[in-house]
């Protein structure tokens, strides 16, 4: 059986020439002019061009989840979805039809998210903007640097990206800490708990990092109750969803403890809004959410693998649970 492929993406150029190079078989790409017709910034699509067209003729969509969350409600031939992304939240609104097979991106991220990560923590700890300061000033002075070694890492979420933090970590002599639903034992932790037992751990890090996916039990998980309980040197990093922070609170506590960092790459609203206070703060970093940017030669990997499987009738990999949410 002969299947059609939607592309959607801001890249389907360069999609269309991996696909080519791989020849899968009985798949075909139906034309993917769709993108040019959206407003890709504002996410306005006018779904009267499509209906009758090629939305309704491919089964298979490979798609970044913003753009297909519009068009989703038109689509009446769609079976499966591989998604770009890892994050999917946009398409688990309830006034969106779920009666496809999701799929989205892991298991990739892991390295990214580790550059990201201890690439911040390396820079503060070897005090990297201050000897560029210096260097600017032709001032030759050793500073009172600090080491990663001995330090506590706190992981919430234990996935696939919190196992190779941990393990990046341990290179650098840390200890980890991580925390999931239901306590699962995960190799390559020093600790794991539940996260509901959070405010006992939160003392004890020096470094916490969320990779939380986006559920209405991890909603606000630091918030007013919890952020007071961090180290007054503390650095939080969020590069899992925006929704895992109450920001206000955030706010408060950073400027309460102005020695408190904060990395940020996710929120709750992107972009943050320009007249943000957090913009402005000496211990905040904001980043326009690129810590881990997802590659199309990976994404085709997982494509291709997961194409094959389909072709077999057989389990995908990388099922979204809807119920879940990831």
């Amino acid at each position: 059986m002969a299947h059609k492929l939607l592309l959607l993406t801001r890249e389907n150029d360069r999609y269309r020439q991996l696909l080519t190079k791989l020849c899968l078989p009985n798949l075909d790409i139906v034309d993917d002019l769709i993108v040019n017709d959206l407003i890709v910034d504002k996410l306005v699509v006018d779904s009267g061009q499509f209906t009758g067209g090629n939305i309704n003729h491919a089964d298979i969509w490979l798609a970044e989840p913003h753009l297909a969350a519009s068009l989703l409600p038109h689509a009446t031939a769609l079976k499966w979805l591989q998604s770009t992304f890892a994050g999917v939240d946009v398409l688990m609104h309830p006034s969106l039809p779920h009666d496809y097979l999701l799929t989205n991106i892991r298991g990739v991220f892991g390295p990214l998210m580790s550059e990201y990560v201890f690439g911040y923590l390396l820079s503060h700890y070897r005090q990297h903007n201050m000897y560029t300061q210096q260097q600017q000033q032709q001032r030759w002075l050793a500073g009172s640097y600090g080491t990663l070694q001995g330090l506590q890492l706190l992981i919430l979420g234990t996935g696939s990206i919190a196992e190779h933090l941990a393990k990046t970590a341990h290179h650098f002599g840390m200890t980890v800490s991580g925390l999931n639903r239901k306590g699962a034992p995960v190799s390559g932790f020093d600790n794991i708990d539940t996260i509901d037992k959070l405010a006992d751990y939160l003392p004890l890090a020096d470094v916490i990092v969320s990779v939380l996916p986006n559920t209405p039990q991890t909603k606000h998980i630091l918030n007013a109750l919890n952020l007071p309980l961090l180290k007054p040197d503390a650095m939080l990093f969020n590069i899992g969803r925006g929704n895992a922070i109450e920001l206000d609170a955030l706010q408060a506590e950073l400027t309460l403890q102005p020695q408190r960092q904060a990395i940020l790459d996710v929120f709750e609203q992107e972009p943050l809004p320009a007249d943000h206070p957090l913009w402005h703060y000496h211990n905040v970093t904001i980043t326009p959410h690129i810590a881990a940017p997802s590659f199309p030669e990976q994404v085709i990997k997982i494509f291709s693998h997961n194409y094959q499987l389909w072709q077999q009738s057989k389990p995908l990999q990388y099922v979204v649970d809807v119920k879940q949410g990831y």
